[in-house]
C-alpha cells in the first residue's frame, strides 16, 4: 500500500484506440491498453494495464491488473489497482485490492476493497421487550448532607434518610 507504485511505460504500450477510434465489443491481449476514444458494449480484458485518458469516453466492463482513468468510464472494473485521476467521471462498480483517488474526481460507483479474510461480526443480543428501558435509582447511594452556613456539616452521611433539621 505505502510502497512505490510503478505506472506503465509509455513503449510497453501495444493496444491504442486513439482520439478519433470507436470499438464496440471484447478487446482481449495480453499487453497494456490505452483508450483514447470511445468503447462501448463488451469487455476489456488483459493481465496488464488500461489507461483511459481525458477523451476517453468507456461504456464496458474492464478486468486488468491496474486502471487508471482520466476520462469518463461507465461499467464495471475488476482490478488490482484503480486509479482515478483529476478530471475522470466514474459511474458502476469497482471491484479492488488498492485505490487511489485523485481531487477533482466524480465517483457515482459502488466500491468493494477486498482485502484480509472479512470475519462474520457477532450479531448483538434482540432487546428483551420486557424488560424497563429506563434504569432504576440504586437505594444504596448515600445522601450527603450540605454544608451549613458555619461551614460544618449538618449530620454527616445519611444513607437513604433525609438530612436531619436543626
Amino acid at each position: 500500500m505505502f510502497g512505490r507504485y510503478r505506472r506503465p511505460e509509455p513503449d510497453a504500450i501495444e493496444v491504442i484506440i486513439g482520439p478519433q477510434g470507436s470499438f464496440q465489443g471484447d478487446l482481449r491481449c495480453t499487453a497494456s491498453i490505452r483508450v483514447d476514444g470511445t468503447v462501448t458494449g463488451g469487455h476489456i480484458e488483459t493481465p496488464a494495464n488500461v489507461i483511459l485518458t481525458e477523451g476517453a469516453q468507456v461504456t464496458c466492463d474492464i478486468r486488468a491488473r491496474t486502471v487508471s482513468i482520466r476520462g469518463v468510464f461507465r461499467g464495471t472494473i475488476d482490478a488490482d489497482r484503480v486509479e482515478l485521476l483529476g478530471g475522470c467521471q466514474v459511474y458502476g462498480a469497482l471491484n479492488v485490492l488498492s485505490f487511489f483517488m485523485d481531487e477533482n474526481v466524480l465517483l457515482r460507483a459502488e466500491l468493494n476493497i477486498r482485502g484480509a479474510e472479512s470475519k462474520p461480526v457477532a450479531a448483538l443480543p434482540a432487546p428483551d421487550a420486557t424488560a424497563d428501558p429506563a434504569p432504576k435509582p440504586s437505594s444504596s447511594i448515600p445522601i450527603v448532607d450540605p454544608p451549613s452556613s458555619s461551614g460544618r456539616s449538618m449530620g454527616g452521611i445519611s444513607p437513604g434518610r433525609a438530612p436531619a433539621e436543626g
